[in-house]
């Protein structure tokens, strides 16, 4: 959740996904303004901090960068739970990594916060060739899970390549999102 006082905010964030979605790379580009072509998957999870002026306000992001293999699943709640945001993470390139992240989103609605803001980020965008997961997709998903149930879930298309914008903005989004 959000905690604030005398204008500080602490807010946590965790990424979740596939292995291979990019979860690293974007968490890398908010924090370290790095790029890495060929990351290392990450075991059990990373945690991450950055801290950013929003406003007249300080924000105090606390990042939990979770590991992608399903055999680390189980762990996934203990990093979920107390989250002001998600962000889920999937590779456009991969059906597969599509399918998982409906999986987490459904899984956030049932067992995560109420009033947490998840985004579903469609990530590789700057593989536009070698798309699997058509963005329409994706839209239709949050229609059909948001709608009915008025959650809070956006859409991001995500490039993730050295001169990456929109990686960068998404935490942005997410800022504005949570308060």
């Amino acid at each position: 959740m959000a905690t604030t006082g005398n204008k500080n905010i602490n807010a946590k964030l965790v990424l979740l996904g596939d292995v291979g979605a990019g979860k690293s790379s974007l968490v890398l580009r908010f924090v370290k303004g790095q790029f890495v072509e060929f990351q290392e998957s990450t075991i059990g999870a990373a945690f991450f901090s950055q801290t950013l002026a929003v406003n007249d306000a300080t924000v105090k992001f606390e990042i939990w960068d979770t590991a992608g293999q399903e055999r680390y699943h189980s762990l996934a709640p203990m990093y979920y739970r107390g989250a002001a945001a998600a962000i889920i993470v999937y590779d456009i390139t991969n059906q597969a990594s599509f399918e998982r992240a409906k999986k987490w989103v459904q899984e956030l609605q049932a067992q995560g916060n109420p009033g947490m803001v998840m985004a579903l980020a469609g990530n590789k965008v700057d593989l536009l060739d070698a798309r699997k997961v058509a963005a329409e997709a994706s839209y239709q998903f949050l229609l059909h899970i948001s709608l009915p149930q008025n959650i809070n879930i956006i859409l991001l298309l995500i490039g993730n390549s050295e001169h990456d914008f929109e990686g960068r903005m998404t935490f942005r989004i997410i800022i504005i999102l949570i308060f």
